[in-house]
């Protein structure tokens, strides 16, 4: 039986739903997270607003006591960014991210791997302190390694909502033993559950992990074809909802996954769009959503960019939500 093909649309609304963006849910921000397949963190207050547009009645607090009591975690993951992961996802998004070499080659790594039970004891140190300590021209390459190998991650003061340490690292728990191959496939479902159904290139572009790497963990997996005919890969039971649901407006923060989790990001950007949400430097702008895609920017006074053409209505429902995540913000 031929594959069924999904429009664009219906593309859409399942990404809105497995991103938690068609509804407001009570869920706790470990939930949420776990939910996400991870929360990018490179801007402290992102996962904030990130859990407040997805969350009925979400409170700061919640996420900053679970920073500090270590259940929620800042690491180097995905694309060789900084995210939240909780302390229960940890052990396989590490593991399956561990080969992933970004910002270093394999002499930084050699030499990383000799200090690193130093630099377990050392910690916590800042970056600063790391690299004198280190004393070496490539210093800041053997420090990224022995991060990623040694398990120093960013401190729960870096993540609070107004956070009182900037690169200071603290030297993690070591994470339970997890195998190469099932940390990769789990991973890879975890990324579907919240992402899909999706192409090789969506999660090769949302991890940086080379396909090849994870062509296993596609096997036996439901696949359907985009309007392309390109293959998309799913999991099982997955929500797949109709394409004339209604997408409420909703407002990301900066680099907010639903965003970057896809190739050339086009499941939520239209492409005429990208170069302006996406810019030269890396930086992705905080975005508004319009009946399920990018519409505008907006700014943390409330004020809001338009990109597209909206309705008066629309715009009305854009200027609420503005309002009140204004209102959030400054409280």
């Amino acid at each position: 039986m031929p594959d069924r093909i999904l429009t664009q649309r219906e593309l859409n609304r399942a990404t809105l739903a497995r991103q938690l963006l068609l509804e407001r849910k009570k869920l706790s921000p470990l939930a949420v997270i776990e939910r996400l397949a991870g929360m990018q963190a490179q801007w402290a207050p992102a996962p904030y607003v990130g859990l407040w547009t997805r969350v009925e009645g979400f409170r700061r607090e919640t996420l900053e006591r679970a920073l500090l009591r270590g259940d929620v975690l800042k690491p180097t993951v995905m694309r060789g960014t900084l995210h939240l992961v909780t302390k229960r996802d940890y052990p396989a998004f590490w593991t399956a991210f561990r080969e992933l070499h970004v910002g270093y080659g394999p002499p930084s790594l050699e030499r990383g791997l000799t200090l690193l039970a130093e630099a377990r004891s050392r910690a916590p140190l800042t970056q600063k302190d790391a690299y004198a300590w280190i004393g070496e021209p490539n210093a800041k390459h053997v420090f990224r390694a022995i991060k990623r190998r040694g398990h120093l991650l960013h401190a729960p003061e870096t993540a609070l909502w107004k956070p009182t340490a900037s690169l200071l690292f603290h030297a993690a728990p070591e994470p339970e033993q997890r195998e190469y191959d099932r940390a990769l496939t789990e991973v890879v479902h975890r990324y579907l559950r919240a992402f899909g159904p999706a192409t090789k290139k969506d999660i090769n572009a949302w991890s940086l992990l080379p396909m090849g790497w994870f062509a296993h963990a596609l096997d036996g997996l439901p696949t359907f074809r985009d309007e392309e005919g390109r293959i998309l890969y799913d999991v099982p039971r997955a929500p797949l909802p109709r394409a004339d649901t209604r997408a409420p407006v909703r407002l990301l923060p900066k680099w907010d996954n639903a965003i970057l989790g896809f190739e050339k990001s086009r499941r939520l950007l239209p492409a005429d769009l990208r170069k302006i949400v996406i810019r030269n430097n890396g930086d992705v702008a905080p975005t508004v959503l319009v009946d399920g895609s990018v519409a505008g920017i907006w700014q943390t006074d409330g004020t809001v960019e338009y990109l597209r053409g909206v309705t008066r209505t629309q715009k009305a429902e854009v200027a609420d939500e503005a309002r009140r995540l204004s209102a959030w913000l400054a409280s």
